[in-house]
């Protein structure tokens, strides 16, 4: 790996991580290009994904508090109630993590063709999403427990997380800027809980890439994503989720053609 390719692949999951289109799909095909190994791949994207979780955190830093307080405070409040809410989201996650594990492991091998099948589902959830009626509801206990399925689901490489959140979000009529803000702080803890898990488990490699290529990696996901972080929301908000989902299809396309004639 390269210092340029090692700031390409944190741009693209700075950008990516916080817009409707897949940063695991986009990285995968972008290390198939750069023809990097498993073991490598799999050690820069936890790396890259570890800045994006860092650059939520910071964004959300006010928000992120009020739910520890709401969560410590033991009281029927709205803080708690949401605090409540994250973390029934976070189940449906963990459970497939679990229990699918090395299959999910698998996938994450460069398959573009199963990467450009699920960027296809992807724009399809876009464009179905886009079509429901806008509201100002707010997010309910069965409401979290259905986007959790949502973000269970968007595991697999190719599917947006925030993609496949806002989506089910707006599909239960929830206010796209409200589901945009549930998307992000609901996936912090499984971010930093996955990492610890897989560097105290023994599952990634920290000496298989180069301490500096992964400082670049980190840092460039890092700043990329404190930028793209602030400016998601307003995008949700205003833009045409059929736009992401046009995009979704040509980058499934190209992941396609990719696996198919190269």
């Amino acid at each position: 790996m390269s210092y340029l390719e090692a700031v390409i692949l944190g741009i693209i999951q700075g950008l990516t991580e916080f817009l409707p289109v897949s940063s695991s799909g986009h990285l995968e095909i972008v290390k198939a290009i750069f023809g990097k190994n498993p073991e490598e791949n799999m050690t820069f994207t936890v790396v890259l994904h570890l800045a994006t979780a860092l650059s939520t955190i910071i964004v959300f830093r006010k928000d992120i508090a009020e739910l520890l307080r709401g969560l410590f405070a033991f009281k029927n409040n709205e803080e708690t109630r949401f605090s409540i809410k994250i973390i029934l989201s976070m189940i449906p996650a963990v459970i497939a993590g679990l229990v699918f594990e090395e299959e999910l492991e698998q996938l994450f091998s460069g398959n573009l063709l199963f990467v450009g099948s699920m960027l296809w589902l992807t724009a399809l959830s876009l464009f179905v999403a886009d079509r429901a009626k806008t509201t100002h509801k707010d997010v309910n206990f069965l409401d979290s427990i259905l986007i959790g399925v949502a973000q269970a689901i968007a595991i697999l490489p190719g599917i947006s997380r925030s993609g496949a959140t806002i989506s089910a979000s707006v599909l239960l009529k929830v206010d796209r800027q409200k589901a945009a803000r549930f998307s992000f702080l609901m996936v912090v803890p499984l971010i930093l809980g996955k990492v610890a898990k897989d560097i105290l488990g023994g599952k990634i490699d920290l000496h298989s890439t180069s301490a500096g290529y992964m400082t670049v990696g980190f840092i460039s996901a890092f700043v990329v994503g404190l930028w793209a972080c602030t400016r998601m929301i307003e995008w949700v908000k205003n833009a045409k989720l059929t736009y992401f989902a046009l995009y979704c299809f040509l980058a499934g396309a190209i992941a396609v053609a990719y696996a198919l004639f190269f």
